[in-house]
């Protein structure tokens, strides 16, 4: 039977950890080693007293998460930190964390996924962070409203989408993917430099449905939380799969 620190490991190659840039907080690979043989997998998106107490009563003793257990950054374990850190070392689960690995992965990777959910084809990387791109984008010819209605009926178990202004008529023939908070400043100046006319994030700040009117552009939030589903229930399936293991997703959404 296989330890997380297997697990880990081929994870980690799977995806390309130790290549892969990141944010400091993320501390992709395994935050949290245990004791036993894994016996079943639990995937969440978020890292959280929800996830911990779903993979507790799914018997599960390997937690996947895409945001970690230090994303909020370094302190001490105390207070609802100490207690998460406990139920943990009381259960003993051990937690792996990917986050840009997962979002950019061709396979498994939350970016790939939804495009596939959207009905839509990649042929080129979008949205670029240091000397990596995370996202993905492509052609295509549809009504902007029908994409953003795709969007809904994907993100409807989690949330409302939202998105900015959408005349009627529009249609949709350069699209970019950037999932989670992906509306940012770099790549809306990415997706205006490509002729991108449609950029399908999980959210962004207010600012950038102005600048989308004003430029031309749509934007479909389809939803931080929504859009950072798949690669965490894809990576747990395919290491479930491949170790022949239960997994399960433990659903706790946020809101955003």
């Amino acid at each position: 039977m296989s330890k997380s620190v297997d697990l880990a490991a081929y994870t980690d190659e799977l995806l390309h950890t130790g290549s892969t840039p990141d944010y400091p907080n993320a501390v992709n690979g395994l935050q949290l080693e245990n004791r036993s043989p894994i016996r079943a997998i639990a995937a969440a998106v978020d890292f959280s007293t929800r996830a911990i107490r779903g993979a507790i009563e799914n018997r599960a003793n390997f937690l996947i998460v895409h945001h970690g257990m230090f994303w909020g950054g370094v302190g001490s374990f105390t207070g609802p930190s100490y207690r998460t850190l406990q139920m943990l070392m009381e259960n003993d689960i051990a937690v792996y964390s990917s986050h840009l690995p997962l979002d950019r992965h061709p396979t498994l990777g939350n970016n790939a996924l939804l495009a596939a959910e959207l009905g839509l084809t990649p042929t080129d990387p979008f949205a670029r962070f240091q000397d990596i791109f995370i996202g993905t984008s492509g052609e295509s010819d549809i009504e902007t409203a029908s994409l953003a209605s795709r969007a809904r009926g994907f993100a409807k178990s989690y949330g409302e989408i939202r998105t900015s202004v959408i005349t009627t008529g529009r249609r949709t023939r350069k699209w970019g993917i950037c999932t989670g908070a992906g509306a940012s400043a770099e790549t809306l100046s990415e997706a205006s430099t490509r002729g991108i006319d449609t950029l399908i994030v999980g959210e962004g700040p207010h600012w950038t449905a102005i600048h989308a009117e004003e430029h031309g552009l749509a934007i479909i939030y389809a939803g931080h939380y929504a859009t950072e589903t798949l690669g965490v229930r894809a990576l747990a399936q395919h290491l479930a799969e491949r170790h022949e293991l239960p997994w399960s997703f433990i659903s706790a959404p946020t809101g955003l």
